[in-house]
């Protein structure tokens, strides 16, 4: 039995990988009027006087709201909202298990951006924090950039930012590796898509260096006809020498190659005329090159988004600590310094002198990753001002 036969075979029978569990045991008269009537109308009349306390008089405060239209389905494509649930009732579990952080999956049956903006905006007050997932690009920019400016908690793309934190902290640490020096690397991104356009802007934010964007036509350059917004905000800030050109023209040189596409795009080939590169291929399940190939090119350290090969980049490294870093403090919003911060924490936890090529990130399954980018999403909101306890 393969992986895909023995996974639908355990969702037949657990019938869903969530389920809700009462936190108060309603056994006896006392219990059923506190826990509802008519006790329960004295928390009502408190939120009603001061909606702060919704935060500390039900569970909003530690509950997140996994969203999807299931228009960008985990290398699926555009397989329908009740398609996505299983990832919806996955993300959900990985936020109990790695953060103690409850979700919910909810799973809108539109494409309209303003039906979506509206429906989520409606059912906010039900939560502390709402995590946008597997909505495709460039609608999801959007959603995510309305969404931020009219709810008050934190919004979170995670297929943008939650890739682009990993992907950082695994960069930070294979330059350590390979003797590369932050600002001077040339980094090429192929792949301008939700993830890979929000990579590109948090490692420029973090000044990495010149980070040269491609789709499937090629290099992407400030001026270009055809661009999506995402595309066109990114072009203003990337390819500093306006390069043109195919994929492999801008390999060349490359520092690094981040793959957020499609398989097999590269060659070992074209590895081979980067300056020692690292490569991080994520196209899943099959990487944009397998990792014996890179190798074989000269890639000085590899990395993909699977768990069968060393350097696994993955973002449930991401999501449960920001989330609870920003709830612990009841953060208004998620920054790009708080962003910044979530990385060089991931980062910090492979010391040193433990940095090899093979071993330059954190296993997915450390469950002390989610503590370590709390604390430092929580200091972070605090420092800027923004927490709210």
């Amino acid at each position: 039995m393969d992986i895909n036969e023995a996974s639908l075979k355990m969702h037949y029978e657990l019938g869903g990988k969530i389920e809700v569990v009462s936190r108060k045991k309603i056994e006896t008269r006392e219990d059923l009027s506190l826990a509802y009537t008519p006790g329960v109308a004295e928390p009502c009349r408190v939120i009603a006087k001061d909606y702060e306390q919704s935060f500390k008089l039900t569970r909003r405060g530690n509950l997140v709201a996994v969203i999807t239209d299931g228009t960008a389905v985990l290398g699926l494509g555009d397989i329908g909202p009740a398609a996505g649930m299983p990832v919806m009732e996955g993300k959900c579990a990985l936020f109990k298990e790695f953060a103690d952080v409850d979700a919910f999956p909810i799973c809108i049956d539109s494409k309209d951006t303003d039906t979506i903006v509206q429906t989520i905006y409606l059912i906010s007050k039900s939560f502390g924090g709402i995590n946008l997932e597997d909505i495709a690009a460039p609608r999801c920019f959007e959603i995510e950039r309305r969404l931020k400016e009219i709810c008050d908690i934190p919004v979170f793309h995670d297929d943008q930012h939650g890739t682009a934190i990993v992907v950082a902290a695994a960069l930070i640490n294979a330059m350590k590796v390979t003797k590369k020096e932050m600002g001077k690397m040339r980094i090429v991104i192929n792949g301008a898509g939700a993830a890979g356009i929000a990579i590109g802007k948090h490692l420029i934010n973090m000044g990495f260096g010149n980070v040269i964007m491609c789709d499937i036509n090629g290099i992407i350059c400030e001026g270009d006809e055809g661009l999506n917004a995402g595309q066109e905000e990114i072009s203003h800030v990337s390819n500093l020498a306006h390069e043109h050109g195919k994929l492999a023209d801008a390999l060349k040189g490359a520092d690094a190659f981040i793959g957020v596409s499609r398989p097999g795009l590269v060659t070992k080939e074209m590895v081979s005329t980067m300056n020692n590169g690292i490569v991080f291929a994520m196209a899943n399940p099959t990487p944009e090159i397998m990792p014996d190939e890179a190798l074989a090119g000269g890639a000085a350290v590899v990395g993909t988004g699977r768990s069968d090969f060393p350097n696994q980049i993955n973002n449930v490294l991401v999501f449960p600590g920001v989330f609870k870093g920003a709830l612990s403090v009841r953060a208004k919003e998620i920054t790009e310094l708080m962003k910044e911060r979530a990385s060089y924490a991931i980062a910090s936890l492979i010391p040193d002198d433990q940095l090899t090529a093979e071993n330059i990130i954190a296993s997915p399954l450390d469950k002390t990753v989610a503590d370590v980018v709390a604390k430092a999403v929580a200091d972070t909101a605090v420092e800027q001002g923004i927490a709210r306890v």
